[in-house]
């Protein structure tokens, strides 16, 4: 097989990204591909960093990365290369046709499922929740039979989010599919289709209305085009919002399909369904990895790599007995709070950090890994996401923040 000038491991957002602006380095570039990556279970905004290490909303995504930790990646990855992968996602999904809203210098709000508000970057335009504070009523739309999106729990979170001086009222419609629960992906499909979409509308378009917002699960379409949202804006005349939802995540995999095409147009090869499993080491530099799968492994060569395997939460990196990290495709070293009593907080959503959530490979500004002394470990390889080490994404909502400007640090090193 011929040799790359790039090899990227992993699919999600750090996986893709760094594909992406690799070929646009003009690099060769190949992406081993397993699965769906985490999109089913990923939001699809972009979490810069919400909330400091006390817990405290940060107002300007920007300023707070400032006051980070100098172990966090952040501080590795380095202010301009965070805000020129702000801008270059912003472009890539923009000329795909699914543009974002918000930037570094402001949080944009979204509804999450139970109808609570969460602070965020940059989202797509049916999730931006600020259409709601001038609105003088609030319609929420259930679906009869989808699972885990309770309409009057919503209503009576919006009400202490949003005040109650607003009026609240709720809906639910029928989509007339039977026999089973439905996840938000099943009404997706369903809203988009005309049958659908025109059923759809039939059942709520008596409670539009000048001065009135319509919030839904996230079921406008699975594609990411806008083309369900706007219609249904259109035809509504008035504001429509779109909730976070449990997996599948219709907009994370909105975001993955999106992500994927530009690749298919840079001429990014992307081999599917494969593990990589072992590295082929000369001194210290990487010739080659070695991936298998549904067919016979094969090796594939490049001048760099990029590991982009998602750390604990992907298995790319593992802890078999306590205390005993591995990296598993290079190796690589991993660091961690290895004192038992410490490593996970009684209270899973607690006020302070996780520390087995900051365990991840140590690195230096150049995004390599690095042993207790500093000393780079393999030249070439290049780490990214929730690989690295010194920050909890779900404390600090900063998982989609950090993967994506660390792959633009490292595809442009």
């Amino acid at each position: 097989m011929s040799k790359s000038d790039v090899v990227v491991i992993g699919n999600g957002v750090a996986g893709l990204m760094a594909a992406l602006v690799s070929a646009d380095q003009g690099k060769k570039v190949t992406l081993l591909s397993y699965g769906a990556g985490t999109f089913p279970l990923n939001s699809g905004v972009i979490d810069v960093l919400g909330y400091d290490d006390a817990g405290k909303a940060v107002a300007n995504p920007i300023e707070g990365i400032g006051r980070t930790a100098d172990n966090h990646p952040y501080k590795k990855i380095g202010m301009p290369a965070v805000q020129d992968a702000v801008e270059y996602f912003k472009k890539t999904v923009a000329d795909e046709g699914f543009p974002y809203v918000g930037s570094l210098k402001e949080q944009q709000w979204l509804i999450t499922s139970v109808g609570t508000l969460k602070p965020t970057c940059l989202l797509p335009e049916s999730l931006q929740a600020s259409k709601c504070f001038d609105a003088n009523e609030i319609v929420i739309v259930g679906v009869k039979g989808l699972k885990d999106f309770y309409v009057d729990m919503v209503a009576e979170n919006l009400a202490k989010e949003l005040g109650s001086d607003k009026k609240y009222t709720t809906v639910t419609v029928d989509t007339y599919i039977t026999g089973r629960d439905l996840t938000t992906r099943d009404v997706a499909r369903w809203v988009e289709s005309d049958k659908g979409y025109g059923e759809f509308l039939a059942q709520i378009k008596n409670q539009a209305g000048s001065g009135k917002a319509i919030i839904v699960p996230q079921i406008l379409g699975t594609k990411g085009n806008y083309v369900v949202y706007n219609k249904l804006v259109k035809d509504l005349g008035c504001a429509v919002v779109e909730t976070t939802g449990m997996p599948p995540s219709v907009n994370g995999i909105r975001l993955r399909d999106v992500l994927l095409s530009a690749l298919k147009k840079k001429g990014i090869r992307v081999i599917e369904n494969v593990i990589a499993e072992k590295a082929v080491v000369k001194g210290d530099t990487v010739t080659a990895v070695e991936a298998g799968g549904e067919v016979r492994a094969q090796t594939y060569e490049a001048d760099k790599f990029i590991l982009a395997t998602g750390g604990f939460y992907s298995g790319g990196i593992t802890m078999r007995d306590f205390g005993e990290y591995k990296e598993m495709v290079f190796g690589l070293p991993v660091e961690g709070d290895c004192v038992e009593e410490r490593w996970v907080n009684k209270q899973l959503f607690s006020d302070k950090k996780q520390a087995f959530a900051m365990a991840g490979v140590r690195v230096d500004s150049s995004l390599r890994a690095v042993d207790e002394s500093g000393n780079v470990v393999l030249k070439n390889v290049y780490v990214v996401g929730r690989n690295l080490s010194g920050y909890d994404f779900c404390f600090e909502h900063s998982g989609n923040g950090v993967a994506l400007t660390s792959a633009y640090k490292a595809a442009k090193a």
